[in-house]
């Protein structure tokens, strides 16, 4: 069984009447990235803010490897990093010297502590440079290394790629994995970058109007799906016969020299070979899998603000 990292029970959160978090509950394990995902204004940042104790809660209650962020504050706390938005650094500093600035603050944090978090966000080379010459993708870097200098069982990062070049974005994906896989860290990812949540994330909570709809394996997401669409490619003209075959399976549509259709995954080969011995000359067959986007708008609709 894997070990819960953080439980959010029964958690909801009011301002005046308004309800913006209704009953939330779900886990999150050690070890795992878990990416939280909802339109803007579904109550994502609002989530985080209540998880690190910036905001209060007004029902329910967060546990953090077993201890209570509204009882036990202090020592649930210990057990978090995070970066909500962007790092706050000083720019006339060093990256060096931010992170023994930073590490003052925190009781047996080591000069051996600041090392290895340098190195696992691979910042060694421009560790003695100012961080004003820093670019946004060099600061996320150190910010990471500064939110995980006390060693958290949990790192929480409200949108750690925002503004990063696909370069940048790509190394932040790396330290993460790497981070929840060498140090079995729990890692809370709350991002727009669909796409990006698909490579970097376990699972995935989605957020709409202050409820959660849905929790999943994203490998679930994109593999177990028993319904593929395959597009097969031929010569023209065979291509009625081809469709004459296929629309005894299954409906089939035609498009220039495409046709598509909707087949259990179990049923392709046979298909196959049976156009093959009927003479159809097949140049290529390609399955489209559903992505993390199409679940997303399933569940979401199309346009929404929460």
């Amino acid at each position: 069984m894997p070990e819960i990292a953080m439980q959010l029970t029964n958690v909801s959160k009011r301002i005046g009447k308004k309800e913006i978090i209704k009953d939330l509950s779900f886990s999150i394990n050690r070890g795992e990235v878990f990416g939280f995902i909802g339109p803007n204004g579904a109550g994502k940042t609002t989530t985080i803010r209540m998880m690190v104790g910036l905001m209060k809660i007004t029902e329910g209650d967060i546990h953090i490897l077993g201890k209570s962020i509204k009882s036990d504050f202090k020592q649930a706390i210990r057990e978090v990093g995070a970066i909500v938005e962007n790092p706050e650094l000083y720019p006339f500093l060093t990256g060096a010297q931010n992170l023994k600035q930073y590490a003052r603050m925190i009781p047996g944090v080591t000069q051996k502590d600041i090392d290895e978090a340098v190195r696992l966000v691979g910042m060694e080379k421009a560790l003695n440079e100012k961080v004003g010459r820093y670019s946004l993708g060099m600061r996320q870097r150190i910010g990471i290394a500064q939110a995980i200098l006390h060693k958290p069982s949990i790192l929480i990062l409200d949108e750690p790629t925002n503004g990063l070049d696909p370069a940048g974005i790509r190394e932040i994906r790396q330290y993460i994995r790497k981070l929840a896989a060498e140090k079995n860290v729990a890692v809370i990812i709350s991002s727009h970058l669909l796409s990006e949540i698909e490579l970097m994330c376990d699972r995935i909570g989605i957020i709409k109007n202050g409820e959660l709809v849905a929790t999943q394996d994203v490998r679930e997401n994109t593999s177990s799906t028993t319904q593929t669409l395959l597009q097969v490619e031929m010569e023209a003209t065979p291509l009625d016969k081809a469709l004459e075959i296929i629309n005894e399976k299954t409906t089939a549509a035609q498009t220039n020299n495409k046709i598509t259709f909707e087949i259990e995954k179990e049923h392709i080969p046979a298909l196959i070979s049976n156009l093959v011995e009927q003479n159809i000359l097949i140049y290529e067959v390609s399955v489209t899998k559903s992505t993390l986007e199409d679940k997303f708008f399933d569940l979401i609709g199309e346009n929404v603000i929460g």
